[in-house]
């Protein structure tokens, strides 16, 4: 089978009292199903995933710098939101959008765009403090709790930014190169939670030192240059409204510590300028895009003799499902899919990697709660990669994890020569996204392969809240 399919779909605060706060905005907390542990998890490894694919500035006294100026605004944060699990970092990438953005349980990232923009720490402090606050009201997590997205699993919520000032291009770099692409959920922020993590980040500016007028400052910036083009974090970050406004006035109620030191600024700014240039976003997602492409893990040699399925089984849990499969066949994860396949089914042949012998699995973004349509337009966006694919039969209903479930199944031509019959089978998960199962096998081989897809259909069991 040639081709991919499509991409799986790819904090509110309490009042701390504090000596240099004054009628400060009290926030509530959002609902949110996950543990502090769990956010310091997943932050752990999206930083990960991101320190491989971004452009980590290594400089030890830029790093040094906005290292002292991260822990300066976590000392002047709430302590009943700084959860004693988290490990806060402040890492400097050399990208050339005004951006920065955290992640849940404190790793932060800080752009090189952001630092360049600053007309001073105070603005550069004002962001780190609004991204600081995100991580610190969890929002999220907050986010996938209201989503009930079924990938939100721990261990398979890679691509989880939580906060970012990002989006667009940004948060399809992080989407591409996570195990599921899920990336852009938690990159979308409601005008509640921006208004929230502006209003506490405010006020962590005020207890570190610093005039949260200077965030109000930032943002006005950042909606400039989107005018001019660069709309990068508008995607995450509505505007709440009168932004510029409401920090003024919860400025107005808070006293300002006094103010730090803030000689070491210009020396940072002096130390990006002698870096390379900074590289763009389009052009960091065209590296992820093309090094994926170049990560696909084969299994075998396709062409070669692919081994009769065991009648043992073992289980793969995948954060929405578990799935009982033959114990000679491996798991593989490749363009946000994942993939249980015996040896000699995926690989390269010719040039090209193909996927023979074995099953898949994956969740589609749906615009219809009809079950035939969403099947039509998943299987529409199939066929522009495979367009010698085509219905073989009538479409039937089964019951799949105790859901209805649609099964089709199509013909194609086989990499191998000859064709290949796919079956699929689609459901939908408890917030409206399509789950599938897909077998793909040369039609000489169905004798051979029928019996163990219907077992590993029976085998399957969702486990998303419905």
């Amino acid at each position: 089978m040639r081709g991919s399919f499509p991409r799986i779909l790819g904090v509110a605060f309490l009042l701390a009292a504090g000596a240099t706060l004054v009628a400060q905005t009290k926030i509530e907390l959002p609902k949110n199903n996950f543990t502090p542990q769990q956010d310091v998890e997943i932050g752990l490894q999206n930083a990960a995933e991101i320190r491989r694919q971004y452009p980590v500035i290594e400089d030890q006294a830029i790093a040094a710098y906005l290292t002292s100026l991260g822990d300066r605004l976590v000392d002047a944060a709430p302590a009943d939101l700084k959860q004693p699990v988290y490990q806060y970092s402040f890492t400097p990438v050399n990208l050339k959008e005004i951006n920065a953005f955290a992640l849940p349980g404190g790793p932060m990232f800080v752009h090189r765009g952001m630092v360049d923009a600053a007309a001073g720490e105070g603005e550069l402090a004002g962001v780190m403090a609004h991204e600081l606050a995100h991580v610190l009201l969890r929002h999220g997590t907050a986010n996938a709790t209201k989503a009930q997205n079924p990938w939100l699993q721990l261990g398979q919520i890679a691509g989880a930014i939580g906060g970012a000032i990002v989006g667009g291009t940004a948060g399809a770099v992080i989407s591409d190169g996570s195990q599921f692409g899920i990336g852009t959920l938690l990159l979308r922020y409601s005008r509640d939670f921006e208004r929230q993590a502006d209003l506490l980040g405010a006020q962590i500016m005020a207890r570190a030192g610093y005039d949260p007028r200077d965030l109000a400052h930032v943002f006005e910036t950042i909606a400039s240059e989107s005018k001019g083009g660069s709309p990068e974090w508008l995607s995450s970050h509505p505007n709440p409204g009168n932004r510029t406004a409401y920090i003024t006035k919860e400025a107005e109620s808070l006293q300002i510590a006094p103010h730090p030191d803030t000689r070491e600024f210009a020396a940072a700014k002096s130390a990006f300028a002698r870096l390379d240039p900074a590289m763009t976003m389009a052009e960091l997602a065209k590296r992820t895009e093309a090094s994926a492409a170049g990560a696909a893990v084969a299994v075998g040699t396709p062409g070669r003799p692919v081994p009769t399925p065991s009648p043992r089984q073992r289980t793969v849990n995948a954060g929405v499902f578990q799935v009982s499969v033959p114990d000679n066949w491996q798991a593989v994860q490749s363009s946000g899919t994942l993939r249980v396949v015996p040896e000699n089914g995926y690989g390269d042949l010719n040039g090209q990697m193909v996927f023979t012998h074995g099953v898949e699995f994956g969740v589609a973004r749906s615009s219809s709660r009809n079950l035939q349509e969403a099947t039509t337009t998943w299987l529409n966006a199939v066929a522009r990669d495979n367009p010698d694919m085509r219905l073989s039969g009538s479409q039937q209903t089964t019951r799949l994890s105790g859901r209805t479930t649609l099964v089709t199944s199509l013909t194609n031509p086989s990499p191998l020569g000859g064709a290949e019959r796919v079956v699929t089978y689609t459901t939908f998960l408890a917030d409206g996204s399509l789950f599938y199962y897909l077998t793909v096998a040369p039609e000489a081989d169905q004798g051979t392969y029928a019996s163990t897809f219907t077992r590993i259909a029976r085998s399957i069991r969702l486990t998303d809240v419905r």
